[in-house]
């Protein structure tokens, strides 16, 4: 029976193995930037599965996302930036300085201890690698001090709002209650519906109804990019609610998503089922098959 440190090792070795000459040519050509999107898919793959609850998929799922590492690290390894080794020893030594409440001898009894711990510990670290880098000393002090350094802004925006809010939240900036966002909310899209009272004759219509062939509406940009502002700011407020909730927007949206999808593929399978189609049907004939896919989804 082999151990773990043996099954790792032998993914790191076919790994090596598939981009070696005479190895994969596919994995041969692919570079950090082509395996970019790989990796985004596959950790939603992985979430996926997590959503719902097949464990039997999440495995494979699991795997699917360590080769991407394995693949970035055989990269770096060949142009001499790193290797897996210090993947690893970057990974060990973070989880150990950061639960110093295990490995040393701080006190964390609850999980907001640790959290505020681990914030705490993050910040020490940003000063340290912002020291050692020459180029960033001029924004040393900003990145530093603010209490929003080291939130990536190119993860998902719905994510990125999350952590925002949340590190903010920290400091007390933050609804006092349920009601204040439910305020904002409303506050909102009363700002919404105002700029909207510029919108050209006859009003806002989704891409591909209306005149046929007319396609995106012509607006003035200025007014494009208030509106685009304004529902940004709908969406941040509504991940505020499920950040109160303690809900992870990402998570609800895919769900949401999903749900959806079910819905809509099984009025297409009715339609199909009568000789029918979307096309051919009225928007009343659409709605009353949509509460019929409501109550189906109820009854399964």
């Amino acid at each position: 029976m082999s151990t773990t440190g043996e099954r790792f090792e032998r993914a790191v070795v076919i790994m090596e193995r598939l981009r070696a000459p005479g190895g994969c040519p596919w994995d041969r050509e692919q570079t950090f930037d082509s395996i970019k999107p790989f990796t985004l898919e596959e950790t939603y793959e992985v979430l996926e599965a997590i959503d719902n609850r097949d464990w039997n998929e999440l495995p494979g799922e699991l795997g699917d996302l360590l080769l991407q590492v394995l693949f970035y690290s055989e990269m770096a390894k060949e142009q001499g930036t790193f290797s897996i080794d210090d993947v690893l020893d970057r990974l060990a030594d973070k989880l150990v300085s950061r639960h110093p409440h295990v490995f040393a001898d701080a006190k964390a009894d609850t999980s907001a201890d640790v959290k505020r711990n681990w914030e705490a510990l993050k910040t020490e670290e940003r000063k340290k690698r912002l020291n050692q880098s020459p180029e960033a000393a001029e924004t040393a002090a900003e990145a530093t001090t603010s209490i929003l350094a080291g939130i990536s802004s190119a993860m998902p925006s719905l994510l990125e709002a999350h952590k925002l809010s949340s590190r903010a939240a920290q400091v007390g900036f933050d609804w006092p209650d349920m009601e204040g966002l439910f305020d904002k909310l409303a506050e909102e899209t009363a700002e919404l519906r105002q700029q909207l009272q510029e919108f050209p004759a006859p009003g806002p219509h989704p891409e591909g109804h209306g005149v046929a062939g007319s396609g995106r509406q012509p607006i003035p940009e200025d007014l494009r990019e208030r509106l685009e502002e304004e529902v940004g700011d709908l969406f941040f407020v509504l991940v505020n609610i499920a950040r109160y909730l303690t809900l992870d927007p990402e998570s609800a949206l895919r769900k949401t998503n999903r749900k959806f999808r079910r819905r809509f593929q099984w009025m297409e399978r009715r339609l199909r089922e009568s000789g029918g189609s979307l096309e051919q049907s009225s928007m009343d004939e659409l709605e009353s098959l949509w509460q019929q896919a409501k109550r189906h989804e109820k009854r399964s």
